[in-house]
């Protein structure tokens, strides 16, 4: 993994990420175990193998709670055993999202709330859990994985492109409600993120040279590319951004 600045004030928070073992998740994971936090994850695949590469590789293994996060009743008791093990969370990421493609003429009603099940309701309840115990301890940060996806006028999922354009506008009044208890909330939207899932399932030469194209960076970016900005955000070091929507994508997209 790239090299990253240390943020001292992330050594010892208990942070906790959706989808903390593979893809764009697992580098955060590891990013955070590089700082010194105590990271707790969730994903429904198995991660024992993952933990133990972090425990060898960083000298702290994470702690892996296996769940499902459309089931809420689960997901706020994987949010309590991380407290309990780790203390309040400090560090919420709202990673974990299903992009697989799909033919919008086909879908019905159950695949449009499957999809939001995955896609945007965990993220609210998630940071509708964390957040009593960070304004006890006067603050926190939430950072929320969005994408660039419902900036581009792109089509091929349009439940994840829509739960992405909410995710941002979630994000902006969790800010608002909760400034004044020092929780802070942004999002991160990442660009086209080269997984082996994305490769196995629909990425093709082609596609990537397309988008290449759009890219002022010429590179592919990977999952790595995502860990620098989560800290920042995550850490006192972007102490005065909330409710902001931070683009790392290569340089596809512009905003201000």
């Amino acid at each position: 993994m790239t090299d990253h600045p240390i943020y001292p004030d992330l050594a010892g928070a208990s942070v906790f990420i959706t989808g903390g073992g593979s893809g764009i998740g697992a580098a955060l994971t590891e990013g955070f175990l590089q700082q010194g936090a105590r990271a707790a994850f969730v994903q429904r695949s198995d991660a024992s193998a993952f933990c133990d590469q972090m425990k060898e590789k960083t000298g702290t293994a994470p702690l892996f709670l296996p769940t499902d996060i459309t089931d809420l009743d689960a997901l706020r008791a994987a949010l309590d055993a991380a407290a309990e093990a780790h203390g309040p969370v400090r560090v919420l990421v709202n990673n974990a999202a299903d992009d697989s493609r799909h033919d919008t003429l086909g879908i019905d009603e159950a695949f449009w709330d499957a999809s939001m099940a995955i896609n945007l309701k965990p993220y609210f309840f998630a940071a509708q859990k964390v957040i009593p115990g960070m304004q006890a301890a006067g603050g926190g940060a939430i950072v929320n994985m969005s994408s660039i996806s419902y900036m581009m006028a792109t089509h091929g999922y349009a439940p994840y492109i829509t739960a992405n354009a909410a995710i941002t506008g979630l994000t902006r009044t969790l800010a608002r409600e909760f400034g004044p208890d020092g929780i802070r909330v942004n999002a991160l939207l990442p660009g086209m993120v080269v997984t082996q899932r994305q490769l196995d399932k629909w990425l093709t030469p082609e596609g990537m040279e397309q988008h290449l194209e759009r890219q002022c960076l010429k590179r592919t970016l990977g999952p790595e590319d995502m860990v620098g900005g989560t800290l920042f955000l995550a850490s006192n070091a972007s102490a005065a951004m909330t409710a902001q929507a931070l683009v790392l994508d290569g340089g596809v997209v512009t905003t201000g």
